[in-house]
């Protein structure tokens, strides 16, 4: 969220420097969907122009919060140059039920393949000491890592109810 690169500057400059992609989840963590198209465009822009004040990148991914979006909302979305993704995998890390709770949810999840995007948050209590071992029984399962951006279809495409990508015919 453009509020979270406010507070956490480094943070960022250090997420960026590893190699990582951003991705815009607005800029202050609303019901997107409830939100005029207006609202919408500067929720986008002012994440957005934060990013690229600070970093110099211009993002193109595009998560609404809480998973709550509408075709107006993605269509507000890709008009700014945003394609919308979403989580098939919930780590549940926003409960805060533990460290083997989120391994076990997301290695046992059913949803789990290849391709799988999952739902992790940095402000959670857990997932940075759950990471490591979760990644490393990923891996030990044949699973590897992408960018989003290499894992999406940019363009010929349709987006189901899930949230899953699907080519056009």
């Amino acid at each position: 969220t453009g509020d979270w690169v406010s507070r956490y500057p480094e943070a960022i400059k250090k997420i960026v420097s590893y190699g990582h992609e951003l991705g815009s989840h607005g800029d202050n963590h609303k019901h997107m969907s409830q939100l005029s198209p207006l609202e919408n465009q500067t929720e986008l822009s002012g994440c957005f122009d934060k990013v690229k004040s600070l970093t110099g990148l211009s993002m193109n991914l595009f998560r609404a919060p809480y998973g709550d979006y509408n075709e107006a909302l993605i269509q507000t979305a890709k008009e700014q140059g945003y394609y919308t993704i979403q989580w098939n995998v919930d780590s549940l890390d926003w409960k805060d039920y533990g460290v083997s709770s989120i391994i076990n949810t997301v290695i046992n999840h059913k949803n789990l393949k290849p391709g799988s995007i999952i739902l992790l948050h940095n402000g959670s209590t857990y997932t940075k000491d759950a990471l490591d071992s979760l990644l490393t029984q990923l891996e030990e399962k044949g699973y590897t890592f992408c960018l989003i951006s290499d894992l999406i279809y940019k363009e010929n495409y349709t987006i189901d109810q899930a949230g899953e990508q699907h080519p056009l015919a």
